[in-house]
């Protein structure tokens, strides 16, 4: 999964939270804190990597327990590369996301989650994160604003001609409506969709390649021991 693709995910589907706490079951006991690594010294915490991993797990419908030691490791890695875009918003110009525009994201997951399990569960779910309210509208936001630094960066480069929509469409669309068994469309009915598919694939494509850039040019350090003993590329 890409970076852009977790962050998406993030904001459109945060009415997953609805899922139930028995998801998010992470211990309750405190811990002591531990650096998991520095990006251009700016220091990443074990909580930090808890938390991404408990966002995650409400994504996926997985609880943590059933991550993989690769898969922990890749949520590390999009924690990096966060962290690294974070530092391209100063240099950058796009219209961050409002205060009210994170909380109807919020309020979207509350109405959820109390249609599915009730007032209460709601509350359950943020005692077991240990967040407030206002902290996950906080949290919405800043992935809201990494989603418009992308776009703002990326998306005026791309342009998908109609040729390449034509292939799209004949290589790749019309086979599998066919597997499907599904009634074929015309081209013209759905080229303005498949335009938009192919912007977004290269759009994540052209932010790999930006992501290896920055880290090429930057200061990543991963404490091995805290992340398992293998390196973070």
């Amino acid at each position: 999964m890409t970076l852009r693709k977790t962050i998406s995910m993030l904001v459109v589907c945060l009415s997953a939270l609805s899922a139930g706490p028995a998801l998010l079951a992470f211990p309750a006991a405190a811990v002591v804190d531990r650096i998991v690594a520095t990006v251009n010294g700016h220091v990443i915490l074990q909580s930090e990597w808890d938390e991404e991993l408990g966002y995650e797990s409400v994504l996926s419908g997985r609880p943590p327990s059933a991550f993989t030691d690769a898969e922990r490791k890749a949520a590390l890695d999009r924690l990096i590369d966060q962290e690294l875009l974070a530092e391209q918003m100063t240099m950058s110009s796009f219209e961050p996301a409002s205060e009210a525009e994170a909380a109807a994201k919020v309020s979207e997951a509350r109405n959820q989650n109390e249609k599915a399990g009730g007032g209460s569960a709601w509350a359950a779910i943020l005692t077991r994160f240990h967040l407030t309210e206002k902290d996950l509208v906080e949290h919405v936001r800043g992935q809201m604003d990494l989603v418009r630094l992308v776009d703002t960066r990326l998306r005026p480069a791309v342009q998908i001609d109609a040729h390449s929509v034509e292939a799209y469409y004949r290589e790749q669309f019309v086979p599998q409506l066919q597997r499907a068994g599904s009634a074929e469309a015309a081209l013209d009915e759905v080229s303005d969709k498949i335009r938009d598919l192919l912007t977004e694939q290269k759009v994540n494509e052209l932010l790999v390649s930006w992501l290896h850039t920055l880290r090429s040019e930057g200061a990543v350090r991963v404490n091995e021991a805290e992340a398992g003993g293998q390196e973070i590329r």
